[in-house]
């Protein structure tokens, strides 16, 4: 193997700029095998899955991959493996990468029933949320956005959607933002489902009820919803990954597009069992038990009937 100056042809790429190396959530990493051949393999800090898109600067006696997007579900995943073409001699590479969070393009089902983000018997009322980057910094915002930000009279418990596993909290700010029309420092969750789509909540008051890599289910107490623009509520975006094309998306433009696509939900409520909201409604929250047990296991259904 001949490597060029690895520190400077060993490029990462990150999704979101300035990011500190040591921050990263991914790394990739190659070695060079008995046979010769050349393995990659990614490592993960973060629970969830991740789109890693693949640039060989330099690659001579290999083949390059058709697709250079693969996509990460577990650390230390061996995610390619380079031959050489002359078994003889070593390969010559040098690569970049960029990663961003979710599956690329997962079969999703854009009729999914959920549950509305409170107990049942709790009143809510759903707003349509406005893409803050075209508010603010001009963008253009995407035809599918979908946000909804689902308020309460008083401060009130959040449950979870549907069934995911807990890949992200952020639990670091204690005040209430009252007097701020948007900040980023909010506390929020995502829950990655099991069709590759991820729910987000943001605005929870410091002291959230779940932990990174714990199952959840419809109706999971997640943490308490804070005040914003003296509304107590929290917001909900349900998204996937349409996109790898991470380095366009980067540039600071009013054209760049999302890699996301977002979900407009069905949800489940006391006046629509199966219906899309309306914006500045209020609905009334209902737990039915297929809602809650649509996505479990048949062991975890034994398990409930136990209880």
């Amino acid at each position: 193997m001949t490597l060029k100056n690895p520190t400077l042809l060993l490029l990462m790429l990150l999704v979101c700029g300035g990011l500190k190396a040591q921050d990263a959530k991914l790394t990739v990493s190659s070695k060079t095998n008995p046979d010769k051949s050349v393995s990659l393999t990614a490592d993960k800090s973060s629970l969830g899955s991740y789109t890693l898109v693949l640039n060989f600067r330099e690659l001579s006696n290999a083949q390059s991959a058709s697709n250079p997007i693969f996509n990460i579900k577990h650390s230390s995943d061996n995610f390619l493996t380079l031959t050489p073409i002359n078994k003889d001699q070593g390969i010559t590479y040098s690569y970049s990468y960029s990663y961003v969070r979710g599956q690329l393009q997962p079969k999703y089902s854009p009729l999914f029933l959920y549950a509305l983000p409170y107990g049942p018997g709790k009143k809510t009322r759903a707003v349509e949320s406005s893409f803050l980057n075209a508010t603010y910094f001009g963008a253009t915002t995407p035809d599918d956005w979908k946000v909804y930000k689902f308020s309460t009279e008083a401060a009130d418990t959040v449950t979870a959607v549907r069934k995911g596993i807990v890949v992200e909290v952020v639990d670091l700010y204690s005040d209430d933002t009252k007097d701020f029309k948007f900040t980023s420092k909010v506390n929020s969750i995502i829950i990655e489902h099991a069709d590759g789509t991820l729910a987000t909540y943001k605005g929870f008051k410091k002291g959230v009820f779940v932990k990174e890599g714990q199952t959840v289910y419809p109706g999971t107490a997640l943490g308490i919803n804070s005040m914003t623009n003296d509304r107590y509520g929290i917001s909900l975006m349900i998204s996937y990954l349409k996109s790898a094309d991470i380095v366009a998306a980067k540039r600071n433009t009013k054209d760049a597009k999302s890699l996301y696509g977002f979900v407009n939900p069905f949800f489940c409520t006391n006046a629509n069992a199966n219906g899309q909201l309306s914006n500045q409604q209020y609905y009334t929250a209902v737990l039915p038990a297929e809602v809650v047990q649509k996505e479990m296991t048949k062991k975890e259904l034994k398990n409930l009937t136990k209880k």
